[in-house]
């Protein structure tokens, strides 16, 4: 689906690194003490080639070059030991994610993106692509086992794909069938009883034709205990990946077949009346997804243009659930109430892209596509308040045409435009009688210009418009029946529907690699004004035995506007150091917004936008055997919610990894938070759910992950083969 354009980044080596699980305590003199130990490490440089990474995500071959991204290799999930997106996104800066589910599930570039999802269809301004297939709004789904990379690109890509990219993109790119030959195991065990197993197999089998096949699954009790039932395992981790991929290519033809199978068999029990792990719940929920996907893609090289079509289909079931009491019959007599709430969804999803592009040599370059898609989705909600199931059908039928044009003014000096239009009309219909059609005419485009005055050096200027479609309000509407005493005013058409949303971002950026390949640097400052933002409310409705009903709704807020600076560097002083450094600047505020239910908000921070993020990672091997590294990544609190004060804590992670290599036998200690940090993922502040304290407002939070570590083994079967 897309483009291929070579970007250099400085060579890992593919060597092992794992690190210690030792209790450290962790202070900011320690983390000076780390730069100065990156400031010192000696600088005589010895020349050292780099090999060429390819970031896809683009329309035309420089379109990476010209945008503000992150690029995470397969080194540093094996330095993370990552089994999920959300186990590396803390490496990008200005990109964050929210939980609410077993796994941080819900994305955020530059301040932009979704906090959860309930009965209310989603509206995402992050896509995610896993090879060209749209998963976008399943991030249960982002399992990496076999991935060769995760790009990240940030800021809107409209022009790619259209309403659902309007904060950026997260492309998910499997090995290639026809990367090499792999037969190979990975095994490990872990803390709170953690363990994976994966194996890959496959190669060529001739001339034209190669298979890969890839299956993984990962297992753990998770970090929760539940001292009511007596069990550790109520949230725990169980999600199985298997990847099949087909390549065969001819002079004039290659045809990429891939077949994927996600099982997600999480259990979902995360939050606590007294804020800990330690969970009261009689009913613990669930976080499942199984997906079953496939793509065709037919490429034609012709002498003067490239044409390509492909095909992808995906299924997608979803069982979402959870205690809402978090607590158990009997915990409080007289004022206790007892509620669960299930949602399960079927998302159907086929996709038809054609392009054609042109390959010559000339100043002018082009590219020219049309795209079609088909979302079907079923939703069934079982509530103990609600008398009976409450179901719902979404269908959203979309078509576009895009294309861009890159041309060449001087051997330094090039422009760039593309556009994209798109028709999107949406239906949605459900058991309380709501019944609506909407259509919406979007449109989206980027232009710009390109300097590159010498090899090392490249500057661009763009200005981009992201487009995210309007909607409905389906979690209010669905709720109203099922709220007693009735409310006094008419919820459905003050709060039934939201606008569509527009950001106009104006981004420069400098991309700057030495001669000797060994120091890179990459500088983005951008400025993005949001035009009638969709932020996210809810609305807090006591019932008649002392418990209330808290309901989100997404509402028009009139102007906001996200601005900061991105920078990211790596210097490889010699063939044994690596040394690596990001930084993300953000000011996101509402700038004018007042609320539907009256509040001014207007200069206010956006949730889920801190103000700073970083990552500082070295590493080391020592011998031709053995290496290490040691990586820090930090970000500032920030706020979980339009609608209330609760904030994140300030955080500052310890990462860690040892590595010992030998013949096809690779070994790994590695370990995540050393210091044991406690941190939020997800914050409520706006209810009292505590039948203790009389249901008393107070905060409640869930929190990220705990000390994590962990020993791994691979073994390449093949070792020495050419």
């Amino acid at each position: 689906m897309f483009e291929s354009t070579p970007i250099q980044s400085p060579d890992h080596r593919n060597r092992p690194h794992t690190a210690p699980a030792t209790s450290l305590t962790l202070t900011r003199t320690t983390v000076a003490s780390l730069l100065s130990l990156v400031l010192v490490v000696p600088a005589h440089a010895e020349d050292e080639a780099l090999e060429e990474v390819v970031v896809s995500a683009g329309l035309m071959a420089e379109d990476a070059q010209r945008s503000s991204f992150t690029l995470i290799d397969t080194e540093i999930m094996r330095q993370r030991a990552a089994e999920h997106l959300a186990d590396v996104l803390s490496a990008a800066p200005n990109v964050n994610f929210a939980s609410g589910a077993s796994r941080g599930r819900f994305l955020q570039i530059r301040g932009v993106g979704e906090r959860s999802q309930f009965v209310e269809p989603l509206n995402a301004s992050v896509a995610t692509l896993l090879d060209g297939i749209d998963l976008t709004g399943l991030g249960g789904a982002a399992t990496l086992f076999d991935l060769s990379q995760v790009e990240i690109l940030r800021g809107p890509q409209g022009t790619l794909l259209g309403a659902n990219a309007l904060a950026g993109l997260i492309n998910l790119r499997s090995t290639p069938a026809d990367s090499g030959k792999t037969l190979g195991i990975v095994t490990g065990l872990e803390n709170y009883g953690g363990q994976r197993i994966g194996a890959t197999l496959g190669g060529p089998i001739n001339d034209g034709t190669a298979v890969r096949l890839a299956v993984n699954n990962y297992r753990s009790n998770g970090t929760i205990d539940n001292t009511w039932l007596g069990r550790d395992d109520t949230n725990n981790i169980d999600e199985t990946t298997v990847r099949a991929q087909l390549a065969w290519e001819s002079s004039r033809h290659r045809i990429d077949v891939g077949a994927y199978h996600i099982d997600v068999d999480n259990g979902y029990d995360a939050f606590s009346l007294d804020n800990t792990r330690n969970t009261l719940s009689d009913a613990p929920g669930s976080d499942r997804l199984t997906t079953d996907a496939l793509r065709l893609r037919w490429t034609g090289f012709g002498d003067t243009i490239e044409k390509s079509v492909q095909l992808s289909m995906a299924r997608t079931d979803t069982d979402y659930s959870y205690d809402e009491d978090w607590s158990f019959v009997g915990i409080a007599p007289g004022w206790e109430y007892s509620s669960f709430d299930r949602y399960r969804r079927d998302r159907d999803m086929f996709s038809l892209e054609g392009r054609a592009r042109s390959t010559d040599n000339s100043a002018t370059q082009w590219v020219a596509g049309v795209y079609i898609r088909e979302e079907d989705e079923s939703l069934r909600r079982d509530y103990t308040y609600l008398a009976g199931p409450f179901t719902s059908d979404l269908d959203i039928s979309t078509a576009a045409i895009f294309g861009q044009v890159d041309q060449t003014l001087t051997p330094e000096l090039s422009i760039f435009i593309g556009a994209r239009l798109e028709q999107r009309r949406t239906d949605y219909a459900d058991s309380a009688a709501i019944d609506e059609g909407i259509d919406d005419n979007l449109w989206s485009g980027r232009m710009g210009l390109e300097w590159a005055p010498n090899p090392e050096n490249r500057v661009y200027v763009a200005l981009a418009r992201g487009v995210r479609a309007g909607g409905v309000n389906a979690s209010l509407l669905a709720s109203i029946e099922a709220i007693e005493p009735p409310p006094s005013e008419d919820l459905s058409s003050t709060f039934g529907f939201f606008d569509e949303e527009s950001l106009l971002s104006t981004e420069i950026g400098w991309h700057f690699t030495a001669a000797d390949g060994q120091l890179s640097s990459t500088l983005t400052a951008f400025h993005m004004q949001r035009r009638d933002q969709q932020a996210r409310g809810s609305l807090v409705i006591p019932r008649e035995d002392g418990s209330t009903a808290f309901i989100d709704y997404t509402d028009n807020a009139a102007e906001g506007t996200n601005q900061g600076i991105e920078w990211e560097g790596r210097w490889t002083p010699n063939a044994d150091w690596s040394l690596a450094a990001a930084l993300g600047l953000l000011d996101a505020t509402f700038d004018d917004y007042t609320s539907a239910t009256g509040e001014d908000l207007s200069g206010r921070d956006q949730p889920q936008a801190p103000s700073y993020q970083y990552r500082l990672a070295a590493d080391w091997r020592a011998t031709n055997t053995l290496s290490l590294g040691l990586e820090l990544t930090g970000m500032d609190d920030y706020l979980f919610s339009d609608r209330h004060e609760v904030r994140s804590e300030e955080r500052l992670l310890l990462n860690g990894h040892i590595g010992w290599q030998r013949g096809g036998v690779t070994l790994r200690l590695w370990g995540r938070n050393l210091s044991n940090e406690t941190y939020t993922v997800r914050g409520f502040g706006t209810f009292g759910n505590d039948p203790r304290k009389e249901y008393a407002l107070e905060p409640y939070y869930q929190f990220g992950e705990p000390r994590m570590f962990g020993l791994t083994l691979e073994y390449d079967f093949l070792h020495g083969e050419t």
